[in-house]
């Protein structure tokens, strides 16, 4: 891509400039550094503001830990609701039962929770319900056997609309990355973690 935000070249696909230009995206944030979810949580951001209907589906982190983001944006999506200005806004946590499930979590079974989790989002994705859909740390069920990567790749290759999807978390799956449309790989250079230092407030949440 060019400063000029012109691509290198023009792919011979028949397509017109809108068409590409309003193609699907799935993209995938890894690698072992920091930042991952925090670029998937500001590409949401911008999603509200071109009114995108926002899902934000969490896999690993627990339901009581409400980090930043997901104030910034559950408040945003209640500004929608009274004003709608931007887009409506939902957030999902794993940890303690998926919000849309009436019955309580449990926190010992994580595997039946992240098969739960993904079979919601299939169902969505086939319904068309969101624009964009944000899997944060959903690489990680994928490693440990929770969903089937194949499946998982299927059904995203395939989605039906336009709906975008950001994948996030370490080692994604290789045919996860081939799938993808933009694979971004953060790499550590240096952590104040290295050093002993704990997390802060504001930067690590």
């Amino acid at each position: 891509m060019s400063p000029q935000g012109r691509p290198a070249s023009v792919p011979e696909d028949g397509l017109t400039t809108r068409q590409r230009r309003n193609r699907p995206v799935l993209a995938v944030h890894t690698g072992d550094g920091k930042g991952k979810s925090t670029a998937a949580f500001g590409l949401a951001l911008r999603g509200w503001h071109q009114g995108w209907r926002i899902a934000v589906f969490q896999f690993v982190k627990s339901a009581r830990w409400r980090i930043g983001e997901q104030v910034a944006l559950e408040r945003l999506g209640r500004l929608h609701a009274e004003t709608g200005e931007g887009g409506p806004v939902e957030w999902h946590t794993m940890g303690s039962g998926w919000s849309w499930s009436r019955r309580p979590g449990t926190p010992d079974d994580h595997a039946e929770a992240a098969a739960e989790g993904w079979a919601e989002i299939r169902r969505r994705l086939a319904a068309e319900r969101h624009d964009l859909l944000v899997l944060d740390e959903f690489t990680y069920p994928m490693q440990w056997g929770w969903v089937d990567v194949g499946e998982v790749v299927e059904t995203l290759r395939s989605r039906p609309g336009v709906q975008h999807v950001v994948v996030t978390g370490r080692r994604a799956d290789p045919r996860l990355v081939a799938a993808a449309d933009l694979v971004t790989e953060m790499t550590k250079v240096k952590h104040p973690m290295d050093d002993g230092q704990k997390g802060q407030r504001g930067i690590e949440w």
